[in-house]
């Protein structure tokens, strides 16, 4: 059916790697390129002998030059980025330069500021339809599978969607007492901006982890969460009929929220450059380089998540209430492919987002989020590929 090259080397890029090669009908053949190229090496390593061919680069996803050397090397189909978001717009401005189609898991994030919008990909818009090639935005879970899950209750449970609660549940215990399930830079990045929701029309901040609830989450109980930013309620409120009110949760423990305080008031999550040793350093970069590294934390958590949204809204003239939702157990994934959950969540949906775009379901000109796509065959696949989902006609709502 198709190449594909696969920029980064990480855990999320690991499982789609794994996941590519678990569907060689669609994934004929992966290149696979990152800064660090023996872990390039090592997942070639781990996975060839099957259908899918796999080959490895060095490449500096800063570096269009050298991404558009790649590109011409070796004539993918579709880029997937799942490296660093600060690399988005020069791996998209590579993929214009050669015409092919790009997907990635996050948006694009500039380097000096915490800010998590998609205004800079968006602009990017018309660039894409007049070269006649595809971006798929944030096809991960939240967002990704959040945005499909949006379309698929809009689709065929709503005619007007008027609130939304994504709520993002992780119940894994690593058995540290302070590590990120994610890239540490990003994730601390996230959970110490200020918090938005979004309501009739506009953005509402809240201060950093201050507006909090507990839920009671099928098959894994009652935790705290916190609302925080993010990137998906922007193009939700664009994209969503009817739309009035988005929220996002995230649970956090309380240990983790005291580690967290602890290093913001000695400076340890700054993103402002500090003097060392005649040296600039980044505290939060320093940060990430002494904290374990997400990929390690796979062989030793237990434990589920729990990702999904809560719909109101309107069908038929009546008040309709809906939970989508998904539950993913840390251990399975691990031995499946070699990661934790929080790695395949997000892993998988990029796959699967890549297949929709290789096999013409999500194929037209121009910059999508996921929402703006048929969801069903999405749906059918999440089913398939290892992220089954559950609905509730009669959730619990967050009040």
């Amino acid at each position: 059916m198709g190449k594909a090259l696969i920029i980064g080397a990480g855990g999320v890029a690991s499982v789609v790697v794994h996941k590519c090669c678990q569907n060689p009908d669609v994934f004929e053949e992966i290149l696979i390129a990152s800064r660090t190229v023996s872990k390039c090496d090592a997942l070639k390593e781990k996975l060839q002998g099957g259908k899918t061919k796999i080959s490895t680069a060095r490449l500096d996803a800063d570096n269009k030059p050298e991404i558009i050397a790649l590109i011409n090397r070796f004539q993918p189909d579709i880029v997937i980025n799942v490296a660093l978001p600060y690399q988005d717009l020069t791996i998209m401005d590579a993929c214009l330069a050669t015409k092919v189609d790009y997907l990635d898991t996050a948006n694009y994030e500039p380097p000096d500021t915490a800010k998590f919008e998609y205004k800079w990909q968006w602009a990017y818009r018309e660039k894409f339809k007049e070269a006649g090639i595809t971006a798929v935005l944030g096809c991960g879970f939240d967002p990704g599978v959040t945005g499909v899950f949006s379309a698929y209750a809009m689709k065929h449970h709503f005619d007007e969607i008027r609130q939304i609660d994504i709520l993002d549940a992780n119940a894994g215990d690593h058995g540290y007492p302070f590590a990120t399930n994610f890239n540490p830079e990003i994730n601390i990045r996230e959970v110490t901006a200020k918090g938005s929701y979004y309501e009739n029309g506009k953005f509402i901040e809240t201060e950093p982890m201050s507006v909090k609830r507990v839920y009671d989450f099928p098959e894994i109980g009652s935790k705290d969460m916190y609302l925080l930013h993010h990137e998906e309620m922007e193009s939700l409120a664009e994209n969503i009929r009817g739309i009035q009110k988005i929220r996002f949760w995230m649970t956090f423990s309380e240990g983790y929220l005291t580690h967290l305080k602890v290093l913001e008031n000695v400076g340890m999550t700054s993103i402002e450059p500090i003097e060392f040793e005649g040296k600039k350093i980044v505290p939060l970069q320093f940060l990430k380089a002494v904290l374990p590294d997400p990929a390690s934390l796979g062989p030793r958590t237990k434990g589920k998540t729990n990702i999904g949204c809560i719909y109101q809204g309107i069908k038929g003239g009546q008040p309709e209430n809906y939970y989508i939702y998904n539950v993913c157990d840390h251990e399975e994934c691990y031995k499946e492919v070699g990661s934790q959950a929080i790695s395949y969540t997000t892993g998988v949906p990029a796959m699967i987002g890549a297949m929709m775009v290789l096999t013409g379901k999500w194929k037209r000109p121009g910059v999508f989020n996921v929402e703006e796509f048929d969801p069903d065959p999405f749906m059918e696949q999440l089913n398939k590929q290892g992220l089954p989902w559950k609905e509730d006609f009669n959730p619990v709502l967050v009040d």
